[in-house]
């Protein structure tokens, strides 16, 4: 089932949130595609995010993580080797491609492979100019009446 949404009323009072639509109608679309491989995004801190992986068969070298603008792509292959003659193959090991989209700020810290699988941490940096800040209010001067006597 797939259902569409009408986005018409918000963009008649937002301008330049043009890549949400995008965002939600690659999501659903997403969704119906291959869960493979399977994975879990977990919450470990105020803004501190781990995508764990479950690669079991794959390498080090079988696996690159690619961290671009508001993306991490995380792919794996392979390589190929004589053919087997598999009794039962219950181990997945095909290729896949697996898109994250991140929020602002959002960067890869770093990636590690534990007991098959694949381990990554972020963290949302918000530089210091783009965090909020307090202004201070000075007091208004007071009017100086000594002046208004004098003249």
């Amino acid at each position: 089932m797939r259902t569409t949404f009408d986005f018409a009323p918000l963009w008649r009072s937002t301008i330049g949130f043009d890549h949400l639509a995008d965002l939600v109608d690659s999501t659903t679309r997403q969704a119906s595609e291959d869960n493979y491989p399977p994975y879990n995004i977990e919450r470990s801190g105020e803004d501190q995010y781990r995508i764990t992986l479950a690669v079991a068969g794959f390498g080090i070298n079988d696996v690159t993580v690619t961290a671009e603008q508001n993306a991490l792509t995380v792919e794996g292959r392979k390589p190929e080797t004589a053919s087997r003659e598999y009794l039962y193959q219950g181990i997945a090991a095909r290729p896949f491609r697996r898109v994250f989209n991140l929020a602002d700020y959002v960067q890869v810290k770093q990636a590690a492979f534990q007991d098959g699988l694949l381990i990554i941490d972020l963290l949302r940096e918000i530089p210091e100019a783009m965090k909020p800040r307090r202004i201070q209010i000075a007091s208004a001067p007071t009017p100086q009446i000594e002046q208004k006597k004098a003249a």
